[in-house]
């Protein structure tokens, strides 16, 4: 079980969030370099630079179709753990497999977003249908 972050982000103009909403712009990363120390965290660098961490990290601004919007599963936040995974996300079906998020299709991910309230602290519930059975 786990909460969801306290900033959503996307390439569209915010849907209508109650949470703070980031706007994705060139140069916004998602750092998944288990080496560096900002693991697992948004970063922003400047356009057309390289960023100083590599691993895999995420072009966030390129992901046009996957993400319109999209919300942070609070995976591996506090404490970060090199290793442990990072960047779990609830954004858009692109019809393909994810490699941990949890994608739905478009229409019900705004529907979502828009709904979910920090105020009522939300979780999502991730895992192995015989693990989740208790939630």
């Amino acid at each position: 079980m786990y909460s969801i972050g306290p900033t959503m982000y996307g390439n569209a103009p915010n849907p209508g969030v109650r949470y703070a909403y980031h706007q994705l712009v060139c140069g916004d990363w998602w750092d998944e370099d288990p080496a560096s120390a900002e693991y697992n965290t948004f970063q922003h660098v400047p356009c057309g630079e390289a960023p100083p961490f590599g691993g895999g990290s995420e072009a966030l601004w390129t992901e046009t179709t996957a993400y319109p919007s999209f919300a942070v599963v609070d995976y591996n936040t506090d404490p970060v753990v090199p290793y442990a995974g990072s960047a779990i996300f609830v954004h858009a079906d692109i019809g393909t497999p994810t490699a941990g998020c949890v994608s739905i299709p478009l229409t019900d991910l705004d529907q979502l977003i828009r709904w979910l309230d920090p105020a009522d602290s939300p979780v999502i519930v991730m895992g192995p249908s015989a693990e989740i059975t208790d939630f």
